[in-house]
């Protein structure tokens, strides 16, 4: 006779997953944080309410575990072997992400959320912007490493130093962005940071 596997155990699939995610997107852009529901997720998904509880405990998990998904590889950006490459890739991928929808939706309305809820903005920090400002320092440490860089270079400035441009002119300022800011930016942050041209 065989045994039949325990069913208490749910199986997670990738496609409802994938479908959750999808869900939780739309409903940001459409609705906001405040507004999202793991009802309307659910509802959108097309999937039950427990599929939902199987993978997050709460609505912050949900939207947090779905824009890291997305987000962090975004600041993946290949190695260049040059500093100024670096940064201009990773300038352009920050553009990206904060222009392109549906970032461009989501983030103001998840910023400003955040300064009215301190647990939000430091789960942001620890799902989001840790990972992202991770793959940051590594791309300076490989500068420092080839002489691009002063061995006493603050790499916590560092770091924010090209996304606090791209963030203030584009998101805050909503100023025009002219063919060559990206490279202009590029340059600000190589002067700022004293860099050596290899």
């Amino acid at each position: 006779m065989t045994r039949r596997e325990p069913s208490g155990a749910a199986v997670l699939q990738p496609g409802v997953t994938a479908a959750i995610t999808d869900a939780v997107m739309a409903e940001l852009v459409e609705r906001g944080y405040a507004r999202l529901s793991m009802d309307g997720v659910a509802k959108r998904a097309g999937v039950g309410k427990s599929a939902l509880y199987r993978r997050w405990r709460t609505k912050q998990e949900m939207v947090l575990a779905a824009l890291a998904e997305i987000s962090v590889p975004m600041a993946d950006v290949a190695d260049t072997g040059t500093l100024r490459g670096d940064l201009r890739a990773s300038a352009s991928a920050i553009a990206a992400w904060l222009t392109e929808p549906p970032f461009s939706r989501i983030i103001p309305d998840l910023v400003a959320e955040a300064t009215r809820m301190p647990e939000l903005a430091r789960a942001i920090a620890t799902t989001i912007g840790e990972p992202r400002r991770a793959l940051a320092r590594t791309k300076l440490e490989r500068a420092m490493a080839r002489g691009e860089l002063p061995a006493d270079t603050d790499l916590e400035m560092a770091q924010d130093l090209v996304a606090a441009l791209v963030y203030w002119r584009m998101v805050v300022r909503q100023a025009p962005v002219e063919p060559d800011y990206l490279d202009r930016v590029t340059d600000t942050a190589l002067r700022a940071l004293r860099a050596t041209p290899e």
